[in-house]
């Protein structure tokens, strides 16, 4: 942990949780808050996601807001930051994954940063995928972005070569082609800070779309396959209570 708590002069981890949504799936809960602020067994979806970065070392975060983005920024300040370095990424209108983090790019970019991968986090996701070998399998093939993968059901898709390359992409009712596999991504991801001047997509645009895009140019988007972990998308309310009961069983998915 040494390594990414650093030192005087140390690059240091950083992270983006994206936070900036509407939460339209998650009405009613979200009619008067934004969704980094529904409550999952006792704390904030923003709450659980910045403890768990915190404790794997990453005390530098940036967080896009947007819907009810004021009630964001004072939770946080009223919170201390959890203990944290955190800057605000006030979106006027929402710009989706990729523009969100082109907006952001300033906080990556900074020279004490020095060129060091960073983490990108949607809020409503918990897990209990393993940020130590994910950034250390980033590291060993010295990729531009590598996505934590799992096998199963869901309607977008993403295919990986048996290298574990990104290849393209597969709706749920087409077949998969040979010697490639369908796996499902979880919403967290390990960036080199080099794919942000590769972002020649303007506006509101999805991240998936600029990887694809990069992996057809040449460009090494990999991913990090953990069929075992834990994962769950908290954009509906009953995905929320099922994820409150699951905590409950097993506490270390809320550090």
């Amino acid at each position: 942990m040494n390594n990414r708590d650093g030192h005087a002069g140390e690059a240091r981890l950083r992270a983006m949780v994206l936070a900036a949504g509407l939460g339209t799936r998650l009405r009613p809960l979200t009619n008067d808050r934004p969704k980094a602020l529904v409550e999952v067994a006792g704390r904030t979806m923003l709450e659980i996601t910045l403890c768990r970065l915190r404790a794997f070392g990453i005390h530098d975060v940036i967080v896009n807001v947007h819907h009810f983005a004021d009630l964001a920024i004072d939770y946080l300040h009223a919170k201390n930051n959890f203990g944290m370095r955190i800057e605000i990424s006030h979106e006027e209108i929402l710009l989706d994954t990729g523009g969100g983090l082109k907006k952001a790019a300033p906080f990556f970019l900074e020279a004490e940063n020095n060129g060091e991968p960073f983490l990108l986090h949607n809020v409503d996701i918990l897990s209990s995928f393993d940020f130590e070998k994910l950034i250390a399998i980033h590291k060993q093939n010295r990729a531009l972005a590598t996505l934590a993968v799992q096998k199963r059901k869901t309607s977008r898709l993403l295919l990986f070569d048996d290298q574990m390359e990104l290849r393209g992409r597969q709706s749920i009712t087409e077949q998969t082609p040979p010697y490639e596999e369908a796996l499902a991504f979880s919403g967290i991801h390990i960036i080199s800070p080099r794919l942000i001047g590769m972002m020649t997509e303007e506006g509101a645009f999805s991240i998936i779309e600029t990887y694809l895009r990069l992996s057809k140019e040449g460009e090494k988007i990999i991913g990090y396959r953990d069929d075992s972990a834990y994962w769950s998308d908290l954009g509906k309310p009953e995905s929320v209570a099922q994820a409150q009961r699951d905590i409950y069983l097993s506490p270390t998915l809320a550090p």
